[in-house]
């Protein structure tokens, strides 16, 4: 069953309006510069229709991640990665995941600078989980074309609120600083919680302590972890999944909530449970009636195979609807609410 709402309909709106020739009376002489291109990782969880039809003109990249089970090795995107990975998991077959090699990264530069771009914004996962930025940033050292590598401390739909926001600002015809101030103001107001439902895998990949994992083991104790900082950090140990789940809802309910009125933004992640995923997303929606429904997702494959099966995760972002109170007036580039300093919220 395909995912829901490939990206927000607001955001793919503004877009396709800023395109050459979109605007009413618009001609070559009035279309953005090709000033700026995105690149990111697969990490990001961009739905992949929005990827195609916005990476269509080279302005956005997504370099996928490796996933190895056992000896193969599988990108992001191939059609039976997910299978394989649930069943690997479920079987105790390993997982492991790497970075994309630098020359991938130069690839995807060089190739911006061949279709006419003059910079690039790359922004990855978080740094403290992986070593995707310090690839890119490698690889910005042998490119012709000045880079920026963005380390957006955090992943899922975190991260590709960001990179939604550098698409958007770029196809404005924004210049890469303010390409980046706008992704770097976005990720600041955004928040990942998360629910897995053993914290096994996530220690084989180092990603917790083996004490901790041991203990929520012998106590049935189900987590709620958050991303803070680029790191995964525990948030709350429930004693049953059902309760685990509730809590869950209760945070996100509760940050949103706090934000400015209608302005949070959702998204939820899920691996091997969309059922369940889908009845969250209900609930929020019925919590939040202000805010739009959040977008449901598969976890990508790198995340999935450090959180597994059962994870369920949810991403509050931030920001005002693009072009409100502009509708019409056929301005190209970003307004002003989506530069705004984060609010506290948004941590």
């Amino acid at each position: 069953m395909p995912d829901r709402e490939p990206g927000w309909p607001w955001l793919r709106e503004r877009l396709v309006r800023l395109r050459p020739g979109s605007r009413a009376g618009a001609g070559p002489e009035t279309a953005p510069a090709r000033q700026v291109a995105v690149v990111t990782d697969s990490a990001a969880a961009l739905p992949a229709d929005w990827v195609r039809e916005f990476g269509a003109d080279g302005g956005l990249t997504v370099v996928p991640m490796p996933v190895m089970v056992g000896a193969e090795i599988y990108g992001e995107g191939e059609d039976d990665i997910a299978e394989t990975i649930a069943v690997a998991l479920a079987t105790g077959k390993p997982v492991k995941t790497s970075r994309p090699s630098p020359g991938q990264f130069e690839h995807a530069f060089q190739t911006a600078s061949d279709r006419g771009y003059q910079s690039v914004v790359s922004i990855h996962i978080s740094g403290a989980l992986s070593g995707t930025a310090d690839a890119a940033r490698l690889a910005a050292e042998r490119v012709g074309i000045p880079v920026e590598v963005l380390d957006s401390r955090t992943v899922g739909m975190a991260q590709g609120m960001g990179v939604q926001d550098a698409v958007f600002a770029a196809a404005g015809g924004s210049s890469a600083a303010d390409v980046t101030a706008l992704a770097q103001a976005r990720l600041d107001r955004t928040k990942v919680y998360f629910y897995v439902p053993s914290l096994e895998q996530l220690r084989r990949g180092g990603r917790v302590g083996a004490a901790a994992s041991l203990w929520g083991t012998m106590f049935s104790i189900k987590p709620i972890l958050a991303v803070d900082g680029g790191h995964i950090i525990p948030l709350e140990k429930v004693r049953s999944a059902a309760k685990a789940i509730a809590r869950l809802e209760e945070i996100v309910a509760a940050d949103a909530s706090a934000r400015p009125a209608g302005q949070a933004r959702l998204a939820v992640h899920h691996f091997g449970n969309q059922a369940e995923a889908e009845e969250l997303a209900q609930r929020l929606a019925a919590a939040l009636p202000a805010s739009p429904p959040a977008q449901i997702s598969a976890l990508p494959a790198v995340l999935a195979a450090h959180a597994g099966l059962g994870v369920l995760a949810v991403v509050v972002g931030e920001g005002g609807e693009p072009g409100a109170g502009t509708a019409g007036s056929g301005a190209s580039g970003p307004e002003p609410e989506a530069g705004a300093a984060p609010a506290g919220a948004g941590g």
